[in-house]
C-alpha cells in the first residue's frame, strides 16, 4: 500500500505539465507527456481521445504514443460504441484484458491498431471556487493506454495511476485550448484593429500613448510603433494634440475638422471620446480621424455643378426671353420680316442647346442609376453628320475658323445617330469653350477599314498633363485660363465617354497646354447583335 501510495505521489509530481500558448507547445508537451506515460505504465501505446459534439464522435489526437499519423486518423468511433463509448458516458475507467474477445470493443479498431488489452479512464476537466470545491465536472474525452509490456495486464494501480496522468493531461488540454481561444480572440481583435480605416488613437490622462493602429501610424507619418512614447513625440499636428488634451481637460466629447497633412493636406473629421478610471475621472482619451476629404471634394463639386447648370440654363434662357420680349414690345413694327426671321432663328438655336443640356443631364442621370442606354442602331454617313455638327457650331462663333475633312467617299457605320451627334456636338462645344481666343477647329473622319475614325482638334488653351486622366470622370472641370471661371457643366466628356462604350468606341486624348488639344474617336462599321 505504501508502494501504491508513493507511485500515485511521484506520478501527481511528474505530471505537472508546463502552461502551453499554442498548438505547437501543446502537441510538443503531450509527446513528451505521453512517453512519461509508457514508461510509467509500461505500455506499448497510448492515446488521447476527444469529443467532437458537431459529430458525436470520440476522436483521437496527435501525438499518440506508439500509433502512425494514417492509424491516429483512423481511430475515431461514436459516443455511444466500442469501450471508449463507454467509458466517456459512464466517467469511470474500464480494463479491457483481452480487446480481441471482449464484445465491447470496435474489432475492426482492434485489428488495425494491434490491441492486445487496454486501459480507458475519463478525461475529466473540474472547476473549484475560492475554496476548492469542485463547482463542475465535464468529460471531454478518453485516454487510452495498450498493450501492457511482457505477459502481464492491467491492474487496480494502473487505474489510479492513469486517472491521476489523466486528470493532469485534461487540465493541460482545457488550459490550453482557453489560453489559445483568447490569444486567437486577442490576435483577432488586434487585426481588426489595425485594418480599421480610420485613425485609432488611445492616450492616457498623462500624455502617453496606450495604443494606435496602423491608419492613425500613416496620418501622423510613423516609421516606428510608438505606443508607450509621449503624445507630443508621435503626433506632429499641434491642432490634434490640443484636442486631444482639451478633451481630457474638461472630459468632454469633442469633434472637430482638421486639416492635417499626410503628406499632402488631407480633411479628417476627428472625435473623441473619454474614458473613465477608477475614480470617475477621465483616464484616457480615444481618437478616430476619418478621412473626409472626397466627401468634401464631392460637396464642392456638387456646389459648382449646380452653379455652372444654372450658368447654362440662364445663358439661352436670357437669351430667349430677350428677343421674344423685343419683338412682343415692337407694336410699330419697327423690324422687319427678315430681322424677325433672324430673332426667330436665334430663339430656335437656343432651345435646341437647352435641349441638348437636358438630353445630357437625363443620360448622366441613367447612367448614374445603372440604366443602360438605349441605342437605336441604323446605318448612316459619318461625313453628313459631321458636316451636320460643325454647321449648327458654327452658329454660336464668330472667333472661329472651322475645317471639315472627310474622305469623298461615303462614310457608313452602324450606330445610334442621335447618340454620335451628341458625342460630337459636346467635342466641338468643348473646342470652342476652351479656345477664347479663337483660332482654327479641325473635324476630321476617315476609313480605317474596318472602323472609322473621328478626331476634333482646337488651337486652344490645352490641358495640363494632370488633368489628362480624370477629364471622362463626372463634374471634372479644367479651369479655363481666358475666364474668371472653369467653363461648362463637366459632364460633356463624362457623357461622351459613356457613349462611346456603350456603342464598343474608344477614346483618346493628346493636349499641349497653349497649344491645344485633339481627342480622336473610333467606332466599328458593325454592332454586335446585342448592342443593336
Amino acid at each position: 500500500m505504501a508502494h501504491l501510495e508513493r507511485s500515485v505521489a511521484e506520478t501527481e509530481e511528474a505530471a505537472q505539465p508546463t502552461p502551453v500558448t499554442s498548438q505547437t507547445e501543446l502537441e510538443s508537451t503531450l509527446q513528451a507527456f505521453l512517453k512519461r506515460v509508457g514508461v510509467i505504465l509500461q505500455v506499448e501505446k497510448s492515446v488521447i481521445m476527444l469529443y467532437d459534439p458537431e459529430s458525436g464522435e470520440l476522436v483521437a489526437q496527435k501525438p499518440a504514443l506508439g500509433l502512425t499519423d494514417e492509424e491516429v486518423r483512423a481511430f475515431r468511433v461514436r459516443a455511444t460504441q466500442g469501450i471508449a463509448g463507454q467509458v466517456f458516458r459512464e466517467g469511470q475507467p474500464l480494463i479491457c484484458h483481452d480487446a480481441v474477445r471482449d464484445d465491447r470493443t470496435v474489432k475492426d479498431l482492434v485489428a488495425l491498431l494491434k490491441v492486445r488489452n487496454l486501459l480507458a479512464v475519463p478525461l475529466v476537466v473540474e472547476r473549484r471556487d475560492e475554496q476548492h470545491q469542485v463547482t463542475e465536472r465535464k468529460v471531454i474525452g478518453v485516454f487510452h493506454v495498450f498493450n501492457k509490456r511482457g505477459e502481464n495486464s492491467f491492474v487496480e494501480e494502473d487505474v489510479r495511476l492513469l486517472t491521476v496522468l489523466a486528470r493532469s493531461a485534461a487540465a493541460l488540454i482545457s488550459n490550453a485550448r482557453l489560453i489559445m481561444e483568447l490569444e486567437r480572440q486577442r490576435q483577432q481583435w488586434e487585426e481588426t484593429f489595425q485594418s480599421i480605416l480610420a485613425g485609432v488613437v488611445v492616450a492616457s490622462l498623462d500624455g502617453g500613448i496606450e495604443l494606435l493602429n496602423s491608419a492613425a501610424r500613416r496620418i501622423f507619418r510613423l516609421s516606428g510603433d510608438g505606443v508607450g512614447k509621449r503624445m507630443d513625440e508621435v503626433i506632429p499636428f499641434e491642432s490634434v494634440r490640443e484636442l486631444l488634451a482639451s478633451s481630457l481637460l474638461n472630459g468632454e466629447e469633442l469633434t472637430r475638422e482638421l486639416s492635417l497633412g499626410v503628406p499632402e493636406e488631407r480633411i479628417f473629421q476627428v472625435q473623441t471620446a473619454v474614458l473613465p478610471g477608477h475614480q470617475g475621472g477621465p483616464a484616457r482619451v480615444v481618437a478616430t480621424f476619418n478621412d473626409i476629404t472626397e466627401i468634401r471634394n464631392i460637396e464642392r463639386v456638387k456646389t459648382e455643378f449646380v452653379s455652372s447648370v444654372s450658368h447654362e440654363l440662364r445663358t439661352p434662357l436670357t437669351s430667349i426671353k430677350g428677343f421674344v420680349r423685343t419683338l412682343l414690345d415692337d407694336a410699330e413694327g419697327y423690324f422687319d420680316r427678315d430681322m424677325q426671321r433672324e430673332f426667330f432663328q436665334i430663339i430656335d438655336q437656343e432651345c435646341d442647346r437647352l435641349s441638348r443640356l437636358i438630353n445630357d443631364l437625363l443620360n448622366v442621370s441613367r447612367i448614374e442609376s445603372g440604366q443602360a442606354l438605349k441605342l437605336d442602331v441604323r446605318e448612316f454617313d459619318m461625313r453628313e453628320l459631321v458636316r451636320k455638327a460643325v454647321m449648327i457650331q458654327k452658329s454660336y462663333t464668330t472667333k472661329h475658323e472651322f475645317r471639315v475633312e472627310v474622305p469623298e467617299e461615303v462614310l457608313m457605320v452602324m450606330a445610334d445617330e442621335d447618340k454620335i451627334d451628341q458625342v460630337l456636338t459636346n467635342l466641338i462645344s468643348n473646342a470652342v469653350k476652351y479656345s477664347p481666343a479663337g483660332g482654327e477647329i479641325t473635324v476630321r473622319a476617315r476609313d480605317l477599314e474596318d472602323s472609322v475614325e473621328v478626331t476634333v482638334a482646337d488651337q486652344g488653351v490645352g490641358i495640363p498633363p494632370e488633368h489628362l486622366d480624370k477629364i471622362f470622370t463626372r463634374f471634372h472641370r479644367v479651369e479655363d485660363k481666358g475666364t474668371s471661371h472653369a467653363a461648362g457643366t463637366g459632364i460633356g466628356l463624362y457623357l461622351v465617354k459613356h457613349l462611346l462604350d456603350a456603342h464598343g468606341g474608344k477614346i483618346r486624348v493628346e493636349s499641349q497646354v497653349g497649344k491645344g488639344s485633339s481627342f480622336t474617336f473610333s467606332l466599328s462599321k458593325t454592332q454586335p447583335e446585342s448592342e443593336q
